[in-house]
């Protein structure tokens, strides 16, 4: 099992990516940087290959929205040329709320545009001329002046094919992730259910898979902390997991909201919803099922986070994407290095 981190930069991107290293020399093999509405995640990214030797870099994730495919894939290329093929390029959705309100753009066929996409980067990476006739993009443009034409990558790519990993929680998303990318990143990954709610999708995608793709890496976010007296640590997880239930987006349209019915909580993540868009945030994640937090976390006595990855692999988790608990940079560096222990 790989063990990975979110790049979390609150504090100050160059002063977190400064301890990046000692991540590194404990083991961490695999470092997740986001881009919502914040700073791009490509140049940050670009920081960081430089700042590590071994450690490798993924996208959590770049919006297929906000940047052609073509774009998507010369960025990829790049980022994997200046960390020497340490790149991964984890692609996403978003949602409605960032992709229209953030970026101008219409939130419309999310499925199709990603198959495309795929199929785009790879034909970019491969070095052929880029001609591709889809319902979403279609390169060379018609009409326009009439003097595009097929045209392919001028540099030769450190990889061919870079991994892909897919954000994915709707079935339709997860099978088709399943089918074309390296890799799936849901989130809310609770090992006990997932294969009730996402074994048919994942099932359906294995079929038409690839073998030259590989197997599924199946990348489950876990929130990490170890010891007898850790238990509060949970708590800190409620008013993210609320936001995400109750208000990452609307009424009828959230992903997040779905999912949680999808588990069971269907009369608990409609209440979340309700008294989170009515600005009750607190009493929205009181609300949050205590289990649902438990299940989907690391968190506990060293014999009960045996447990939980044992689940966790029993489920098909191959890489952790953990979020490390506790109060000092070296507490967390010896958390990272206990849990590379346990999966060992």
């Amino acid at each position: 099992m790989r063990i990975g981190m979110a790049l979390n930069y609150a504090g100050g991107f160059k002063e977190t990516v400064a301890e990046l290293g000692d991540f590194e020399k404990a083991g961490l093999d695999i470092v997740f940087v986001a881009e919502a509405y914040s700073f791009d995640a490509v140049s940050q990214m670009g920081y960081i290959a430089a700042r590590t030797e071994r450690l490798q870099i993924a996208s959590g994730i770049l919006p297929i929205y906000s940047r052609t495919p073509t774009l998507l894939a010369m960025t990829a290329a790049g980022m994997d040329y200046v960390s020497d093929g340490r790149f991964t390029l984890g692609l996403g959705a978003s949602g409605p709320q960032v992709i229209e309100g953030f970026h101008g753009v219409p939130y419309t066929a999310p499925l199709g545009r990603t198959r495309e996409i795929i199929e785009i980067c790879r034909k970019v990476w491969r070095r052929e001329k880029l001609e591709h006739a889809g319902k979403h993009y279609t390169m060379p443009l018609p009409g326009g002046t009439g003097l595009g034409k097929p045209l392919k990558l001028i540099n030769h790519p450190v990889r061919e094919r870079i991994p892909i990993v897919v954000a994915a929680i709707g079935p339709q998303n997860v099978e088709l992730t399943a089918e074309l990318a390296e890799g799936w990143e849901p989130i809310f990954f609770m090992p006990e259910k997932a294969g009730e709610v996402w074994g048919p999708s994942l099932a359906a995608g294995r079929a038409r898979r690839d073998p030259e793709l590989g197997e599924l890496d199946v990348i489950a976010q876990a929130v990490l902390a170890i010891g007898d007296d850790v238990g509060d640590v949970l708590e800190l997880g409620r008013p993210m997991a609320a936001l995400y239930i109750g208000g990452m987006g609307a009424k009828g349209k959230n992903f997040y909201n779905d999912l949680a019915r999808r588990y069971g909580y269907e009369k608990e993540a409609e209440r979340i919803q309700d008294l989170y868009l009515e600005g009750k945030k607190d009493e929205a994640a009181a609300l949050v099922p205590q289990e649902l937090l438990e299940k989907m976390s690391l968190v506990g006595s060293e014999g009960h986070v045996r447990e939980r990855l044992a689940a966790m692999r029993e489920a098909g988790v191959t890489t952790l994407n953990v979020a490390p608990f506790a109060r000092t940079h070296e507490e967390r560096l010896r958390l990272i290095e206990k849990i590379k222990t346990l999966t060992a």
